[in-house]
């Protein structure tokens, strides 16, 4: 087990939030329609009846919870492994993670390494398989309900042999305080300290898996916090910066942090659906109008994700790339 000194959360307003539920097994034309309303206005909703068999995500958690419970020193010998420090700027959480390409060839690479578990590189690879075309399905819905007429412009950045989407798993291990005692964990003192900080995801679009215990907030409003409760049958699925761009705005990136739980471990999942590097980062022409102009200048993704990496966990990266007409014309949230 990791230990990790606790860096506890300020105090901030909390109000718990239900996101939107997407069944996409509902009809094609409302599906489409509650997707995009979702996007609009929370930047995140959960799905279900996804198509992604609970024995393929059974055996992706039996394996991440089975490297994650090996010695640290075991952990530190794989250079895809981290623990507190988040990036490159000094941002740090309560937290050990895997951040790992999703690439077939980068997956399959740990079939040939000997401290993560025998089963690893075929169940993660399963997991990826399911989680990417659980992606591109939900990218097509929405660029069919933005009335897009090229319904793959989205999905066709992932499902290209050089996307750079990649997988993070996040083992969030409990910070029970010992001095408290058990009669005096209301929930609202349950989750207290930051595991990962306050940001936006920079890709386009993000599927997230977590067990059974609570931890992911979101911020609709500065300064208020909004946890999510975790179901175990759905995916959350929230909209990414590139995402906000190439909707010229109309969908939101929304700001989310995780917290620990005092009692119980939490590890969370999250596939991130990323260009190409040299994808150009453009809203397509109908989604730009005399009304509503380009909110954002083009951009590749190489020069975002260098940015990104550039910043602070926190920093508000997007606003370097919008139209310098509309900086302080277009309210927004992100």
């Amino acid at each position: 087990m990791v230990l990790l000194s606790p860096i506890p959360i300020r105090t901030e307003k909390i109000l718990p939030i239900k996101l939107p539920v997407v069944d996409l097994s509902t009809e094609r034309s409302m599906l489409t329609k509650l997707i995009v309303k979702a996007c609009e206005e929370y930047g995140f909703f959960n799905v279900i009846n996804h198509g992604v068999s609970y024995d393929t995500v059974a055996k992706m958690e039996e394996a991440a919870f089975d490297f994650f419970a090996r010695p640290l020193p075991q952990k530190k010998q794989l250079p895809i492994y981290g623990c507190k420090n988040i990036g490159f700027n000094g941002d740090m959480g309560e937290i050990e993670y895997l951040l790992l390409s999703a690439s077939p060839t980068s997956i399959a690479h740990f079939n040939n390494i000997s401290n993560v578990p025998s089963n690893f590189s075929c169940s993660v690879s399963a997991y990826r398989d399911g989680v990417r075309e659980l992606a591109c399905e939900i990218l097509e819905l929405m660029a069919e309900g933005l009335g897009v007429p090229d319904r793959w412009f989205l999905s066709r950045l992932i499902r290209d042999v050089d996307s750079d989407s990649v997988l993070r798993f996040n083992h969030y291990p409990a910070t029970l305080n010992k001095n408290c005692k058990d009669k005096d964990m209301s929930p609202s003192h349950t989750n207290t300290n930051v595991g990962f900080g306050e940001h936006s995801d920079p890709q386009i679009l993000t599927i997230l898996r977590s067990n059974d215990v609570a931890g992911l907030q979101i911020s609709l409003q500065d300064g208020v916090w909004n946890p999510v409760p975790p179901d175990p049958s759905a995916f959350c699925v929230n909209v990414g910066d590139l995402l906000q761009v190439m909707t010229n705005g109309r969908f939101v990136s929304v700001r989310h942090r995780a917290v620990t739980n005092s009692h119980k471990s939490r590890m969370s999942v999250a596939y991130f659906g990323g260009p190409p590097l040299d994808a150009c980062i453009v809203a397509p022409s109908v989604m730009v109008t005399p009304q509503r102009p380009s909110l954002f200048k083009p951009f590749t993704w190489a020069e975002y994700k260098k940015v990104t990496y550039s910043m602070r966990l926190g920093e508000r990266r997007i606003d370097l790339f919008r139209n310098c007409t509309q900086l302080h014309t277009q309210n927004y949230t992100s």
